[in-house]
């Protein structure tokens, strides 16, 4: 196990990290994945609801109840020394009440943030007042200082009613109210729309990469943009391998798969540090 910060370091850290010129946050779905990414050298690692939904043989989207995801993030936190926030979807639960639940049960298994969306699991946004409720009960849970509340919209998803940049703005401004540390924006396909919500949004922007666009986080930085996660993307990444290994090893029967693994004596040494 890797020696770990106390909570209240590791919050003040990973919120820092979002006032600065901009870091990569990856998402790790399994404790081994998590080792990789923290000896590579990021600084806090986020979890993926998607890769570790894909790790137990199920789709993304509601299908792994609360309990069972936060088994597998507290398994993700007891193998890395770095900041962990989770990925815990909508919260799990009809009510409010019920994400600051979720929220206190993320906080008891070592997380020191979270993002919570604002999309209903049958589709759909929840009503801004509704979604707002949702995050002031998350931040009562966790107050500021102990955990970071990154407030998700789905606004570029088809959830909008009218105007996704009018929409998501305005959702914006209504979760910092509610207690939100940073807003994250998936979804968003172009440049110049990353930079005009870094703009109006006054709080970090949080863009994922890899997912609606392909555009670098180094170019991300220079939109504005302070927080570049990566979603589900490393994992369907390492399951593109899988098929790849799977799919040469059924027709020609060679290994040219193994190209680029890593040493059997070398995994040994990383996870017995």
């Amino acid at each position: 196990m890797t020696a770990r910060p106390a909570p209240a370091d590791a919050a003040a850290t990973l919120l820092a990290l979002h006032h600065g010129t901009g870091f990569v946050l990856p998402n790790a779905w399994d404790a081994g994945s998590a080792r990789v990414l923290e000896q590579a050298g990021f600084a806090a690692i986020a979890t993926t609801s998607a890769g570790i939904a894909w790790s137990l043989g199920v789709p993304d989207g509601g299908r792994v109840g609360r309990d069972e995801m936060l088994e597998h993030v507290a398994r993700i936190v007891r193998a890395v020394g770095v900041p962990v926030t989770a990925d815990v979807e909508e919260g799990y639960g009809d009510t409010a009440a019920e994400v600051a639940r979720t929220v206190s049960q993320a906080v008891e298994v070592g997380v020191v943030g979270a993002n919570i969306e604002d999309a209903r699991p049958g589709g759909g946004l929840f009503a801004v007042d509704e979604a707002a409720d949702r995050l002031a009960a998350a931040r009562a849970a966790a107050p500021h200082g102990t955990f970071v509340l990154n407030a998700r919209t789905d606004t570029y998803f088809g959830g909008a009613a009218g105007d996704p940049f009018d929409e998501t703005v305005a959702r914006a401004e209504r979760y910092l109210a509610a207690g939100a540390d940073c807003i994250f924006v998936p979804g968003v396909r172009d440049a110049d729309t990353i930079e005009r919500l870094a703009q109006a949004i006054p709080a970090p922007l949080n863009i994922v990469a890899g997912l609606a666009n392909t555009i670098d986080a180094k170019t991300l930085f220079a939109l504005g943009v302070r927080r570049v996660s990566l979603g589900g993307s490393i994992a369907r990444a390492s399951y593109g391998l899988l098929d790849r290994a799977a799919r040469e090893l059924l027709g020609p029967g060679t290994l040219g798969f193994l190209d680029g693994a890593i040493p059997y004596a070398d995994l040994q040494r990383r996870f017995g540090a």
